[in-house]
């Protein structure tokens, strides 16, 4: 199963019958591993990996920092359930460390974001705070390298 999963997450638009190649497997036995996956929550749906300088969008993303207030009982899995429904939040993580959870947050520009923020996020009951952090550059994302740099190209050193 987990070479699998190493396979879809690298490569997932391989056919099934690429797949089962790959993995020594017939296509019935990687439609059923797959199917098992699927049917248990462990595959939770697919998407592109995309390199937004490569296209003409100005679209913003945000990681933001919450700090909660634990709920009796309930810990932090409520309100952050709660914050993860909102559209504009694409990932939502709880952490260890100085914050509790890591909100990133897409949006049309600096202000849908910053909207967001004063008037969804921080309004609710049991965030403390928030601190926001914007994505200037993506060098990597998902386990893909983005952008080729092009370390090649750098002028001679001469004396």
């Amino acid at each position: 199963m987990d070479a699998l999963l190493e396979l879809l997450q690298k490569e997932g638009r391989l056919s099934t019958a690429q797949m089962a190649e790959r993995l020594g497997k017939s296509d019935a036995e990687v439609e059923a591993m797959m199917s098992e996956l699927s049917g248990k929550g462990a595959i939770l749906g697919f998407h592109a990996v995309i390199d937004p300088e490569q296209l003409d969008q100005s679209s913003v993303s945000a990681l933001i920092e919450v700090k909660l207030t634990p709920e009796r009982d309930g810990g932090f899995d409520r309100l952050a359930k709660r914050i993860a429904k909102f559209d504009q939040v694409s990932s939502c993580y709880l952490m260890s460390g100085g914050y509790d959870l890591a909100v990133i947050v897409e949006g049309d520009d600096l202000r849908e974001v910053a909207r967001f923020v004063s008037e969804k996020l921080s309004t609710l009951s049991g965030v403390l705070s928030t601190a926001t952090h914007f994505q200037l550059k993506v060098y990597k994302q998902s386990g893909f390298l983005a952008s080729e740099s092009h370390e090649d190209e750098r002028l001679p050193v001469t004396p």
